[in-house]
């Protein structure tokens, strides 16, 4: 093959590539709330920041934080936030760059998520009880212990700070540049893959795994500037350099960890390592992943209002 084949062929291969992030492209009107109810905003550092409140705002406040993942939206709580609303005030935000909510192409960190956390229950509740999963909850255990928060209790599902050990400056780069970034982007976020990676570490069953999660999975996904915070997710930067054991250890209000027994990133027995280092309840869903608020609403909702 010569040097001009070769060179023509590649530059078919770009321009399918960007004929392609085109049509995969989608528009926030056509992205569903994620909670079935309409949104509000708050607006911080430059952000439009959309939650949903669901129940009685007399309720008490209950704040529901969702994982970090390359499809993350207060969409992870669908299933039980009806059942929640009857006993609190719910407020669900999407993240910085996730859902519903602004996604301007920064370098995300996970201590811009840190300071999310913080000036929201600050600002949006009061003395709330905090649900929150995964990264979500060690970035609500630091904004906690850095902070004067008034927060009646903390539940945190499968907490961790630490997913993807390292940082690859390279790989965000990659993931941000146009065409190649975003057509590799595109990839990570099919169907196929969504669908693999719940089956892989999100549910226990895959029968508990519905289309309609797997389609708003794909919608959020495919927002305009959609793959900046993932971008920064997949590359480690969202990480804590923290011991999320000893800063668990500093909450000086009652804290429960919920854990699937399935679980494997992380696996269980972190979740009796940091219950123990903080002194905390731990309460262990069979038959369940790193949602088991998703997997078993009704129970979890049983537990949690008990």
């Amino acid at each position: 093959m010569n040097l001009k084949r070769l060179l023509g062929g590649t530059a078919v291969g770009v321009g399918a590539t960007a004929v392609g992030n085109r049509l995969l492209r989608g528009e926030r009107s056509d992205l569903d709330p994620p909670l079935g109810r309409p949104l509000s905003t708050y607006r911080w550092r430059g952000f439009d920041i959309a939650y949903t409140e669901a129940g009685d705002p007399d309720s008490p406040d209950l704040v529901l934080f969702h994982g970090i993942n390359a499809a993350g939206s207060s969409h992870e709580f669908r299933y039980v936030v009806d059942a929640l609303a009857e006993e609190y005030h719910v407020i669900a935000p999407d993240l910085p760059g996730f859902g519903h909510s602004d996604r301007p192409p920064l370098l995300y960190s996970g201590a811009l998520y840190v300071a999310f956390v913080r000036d929201f229950l600050r600002d949006c509740a009061d003395d709330p009880t905090v649900l929150a999963s995964s990264l979500s909850a060690a970035y609500t255990a630091v904004a906690a212990a850095d902070s004067d928060l008034a927060v009646d209790s903390y539940l945190f599902v499968c907490p961790t700070a630490s997913t993807i050990p390292g940082r690859r400056t390279w790989l965000r780069s990659l993931l941000r540049s146009p065409v190649v970034g975003e057509g590799l982007y595109n990839l990570l976020v099919s169907k196929p893959s969504i669908r693999y990676f719940l089956v892989d570490h999100g549910f226990a069953r895959e029968s508990s795994i519905t289309e309609e999660w797997v389609d708003y999975d794909w919608a959020t996904a495919h927002q305009p500037g959609a793959r900046f915070a993932p971008a920064s997710f997949v590359s480690g930067f969202m990480d804590l350099d923290v011991d999320l054991g000893a800063t668990l250890a500093e909450l000086d209000v009652p804290t429960t960890i919920v854990w699937g027994r399935d679980a494997e990133l992380p696996p269980l027995s972190t979740g009796r390592t940091l219950a123990e280092s903080a002194e905390a309840r731990l309460v262990v869903f069979d038959d369940a992943d790193l949602l088991p608020h998703a997997e078993h609403p009704e129970a979890f909702v049983d537990f949690f209002t008990d």
